[in-house]
């Protein structure tokens, strides 16, 4: 008996990328490993689209577009290139307009793709319909996707067998022209039995005709447990990737799976494993000199609880990383699971992974919920489509509040053309008076990456790889705290700093130690190592002057006031960013500004004085 023929894709040069790099890898470093990876005889490949387009644009300096052209020149004309698309947010984190999702699809066909994945965070099948209609309408091949992940523990109403049926049987009754069905779980949180049971479920839905497949990450260690059930439950393709990008926060590897099948009647598209070593062996010299993240590398026991793609996971761990941050991600994935728990069950998987993240990272430099995200925001209140579950109310009630939105049950993409901003017209207007040729290129890069990709087409772009060669010491040996670090903190009581340690846990904490600091006692002004608050910009006052300075370790935005401006109490003055959230710094006082000290672009230090008063 013949064995089963099983499409293997190779994701290794975007979601390996971006699970592992952040996606910044520069493509001539890359490229010599793809003319091997079609050496071994892989004809499939993952090759841009979800964050692989933006990333070049704002770290590397580079054209997405060129980047697919050569990637064709590498891999062959027989070769069947896919991307990612985030459903109406296509290769973005916010919601384009009919126009924009109509050039997203006509121009990744003109530039060399063969196949798009086509997801929607919230499984909103409203934001599959156009979207999928126009990758479909320009040629391509639509490979529809309902997103998968575990809940926290004692959540439910979403995110099981049932609940994936119920999905699929949206898109079949909305009537979407698709070729193939993918079940995509971004965090590798799903249990090898709900898959067996979704992936069974699907095939006798769809019958035998159509391709159906599993995309997971081997973030939480079950992924290749998964695809065996998956295999056996009757899937005809899955993803894999290659080390030194395999693995931990990325797919599993090609030789990993190859081991996993010995004996079992599956084919894995006849790759051959001297023939892959040699593969891998190539892209790890490709990849020497970049930096690799230890997290990376890492299974963690806590993502199930807080589920966090591995793309994200790492790219945000790296963000803490540049701001000198990082010994806050462990409280920040464990806020996640709350985050999670009330904002209405939408798949952990970008946009609504990184709006999760920032949400959890607001909760934990500011206060628990004194800081609404606008992404987590925006998405209790509707406005990128509707949650599987209602969100707590509260949550709801805090988020129309401070973003002065109330909830819509408007659709999404509608929502985005009654935007006049979100317009290709006002995107024209941009390019036109910076004196740049309106292509249909040009006008996709500004509309989808706005600043930054204004930026790339007059010049202005700049290269920011993590390379060992050319990163610090202090930088390389920074790691997420350990348990133990984690649980310990700097506290300030009555003008005294206390370092408590408590005991861990997710529900509930109980303090194990108190020890007086031996640090000074805190002085009137803010400390790095204190909580701040939402308007925690600070007034240092002396010789009548004010300083307004940066309230976390960020990178300087836009400056939105010049030497001789009066401004008023409150006024926003600076915008950092950080964590791909835009943080609003504001003047505390009201004044003349007599001196900028930094540049934008550039990087600053929590409490770095900013402009002077």
């Amino acid at each position: 008996m013949a064995k089963k023929f099983i499409d293997v894709m190779d994701t290794t040069f975007r979601d390996g990328f971006q699970s592992v790099f952040g996606a910044r890898v520069l493509m001539d470093d890359f490229l010599p490993a793809v003319s091997a990876a079609k050496e071994a005889g892989i004809n499939h490949f993952e090759f841009g689209g979800g964050a692989r387009f933006q990333s070049l644009y704002f770290y590397l300096n580079e054209d997405a577009f060129l980047m697919m052209d050569k990637f064709r020149q590498a891999a062959g004309n027989d070769a069947n290139l896919q991307t990612l698309s985030r459903g109406v947010n296509t290769v973005t984190l916010d919601t384009g307009s009919r126009e924009l999702v109509d050039l997203h699809a006509k121009l990744f066909a003109k530039h060399n793709t063969n196949t798009i994945r086509n997801f929607d965070a919230l499984n909103d099948v409203k934001n599959l319909k156009y979207s999928g209609e126009r990758i479909v309408h320009h040629g391509l091949k639509h490979e529809v996707v309902v997103t998968m992940m575990d809940l926290p523990p004692n959540c439910e109403g979403a995110h099981d067998a049932a609940f994936y049926e119920k999905c699929l049987r949206d898109i079949l009754n909305s009537d979407i022209k698709f070729h193939s069905v993918c079940f995509k779980d971004a965090s590798g949180t799903s249990s090898p039995e709900k898959v067996y049971q979704t992936i069974k479920m699907a095939r006798r839905l769809l019958g035998d005709s159509v391709h159906l497949r599993l995309h997971t990450h081997e973030t939480a260690g079950v992924s290749v447990a998964c695809y065996l059930a998956a295999l056996e439950a009757g899937a005809d393709g899955i993803d894999l990737a290659a080390s030194p990008v395999s693995g931990g926060t990325s797919q599993p590897d090609i030789l990993t799976m190859l081991h996993a099948v010995k004996g079992k009647n599956y084919d894995l598209g006849g790759l051959d494993v001297e023939k892959i070593l040699k593969y891998e062996d190539v892209l790890h010299g490709c990849l020497k000199d970049y930096f690799m993240p230890p997290e990376a590398t890492q299974v963690s026991p806590l993502i199930p609880f807080s589920p966090m793609p591995g793309g994200a996971l790492t790219a945000n761990t790296q963000m803490m990383r540049d701001n000198n941050i990082l010994d806050k991600f462990p409280a920040v994935i464990k806020a996640m699971r709350e985050v999670v728990e009330k904002g209405g069950y939408g798949t952990s998987v970008t946009p609504v992974s990184q709006f999760y993240f920032q949400q959890a990272f607001n909760n934990v430099m500011f206060g628990p919920w004194k800081k609404i995200a606008e992404g987590y925001g925006k998405m209790v209140l509707g406005y990128f489509g509707k949650t599987p579950v209602t969100p707590h109310q509260d949550i709801v009630e805090l988020a129309s509040k401070q973003l002065g939105l109330e909830p819509t049950n408007e659709s999404a993409i509608d929502i985005a053309d009654n935007d006049e901003t979100k317009s290709l017209s006002y995107t024209k207007a941009i390019l036109e008076k910076e004196g740049i040729e309106q292509t249909e290129e040009n006008i996709f890069i500004a509309a989808a990456c706005k600043e930054k990709g204004v930026a790339y087409l007059k010049g202005e772009g700049k290269v920011m790889v993590r390379k060992i060669s050319n990163m610090s010491k202090q930088v390389l040996n920074q790691a997420p705290k350990t348990k133990s670090e984690a649980n310990k903190y700097s506290v300030v009581v009555n003008g005294s700093k206390y370092n408590v340690e408590v005991s861990d846990g997710f529900d509930n904490f109980q303090i194990k130690s108190v020890t007086p600091a031996t640090s000074k006692p805190a002085q009137a002004t803010e400390k790095k190592d204190e909580p701040k608050t939402e308007q925690s910009s600070e007034i240092s006052s002396g010789n009548g002057s004010s300083e307004i300075r940066a309230t976390m370790s960020a990178g300087v935005f836009k400056i939105l006031v010049k030497a001789g401006d009066t401004v008023g109490k409150g006024q926003t003055v600076v915008v950092l960013e950080a964590m791909k959230m835009e943080i609003p710094v504001e003047s505390p006082s009201a004044g003349v500004v007599s001196e900028i000290l930094i540049t934008q672009g550039q990087s600053v230090d929590d409490g770095q004085i900013l402009i002077k008063l």
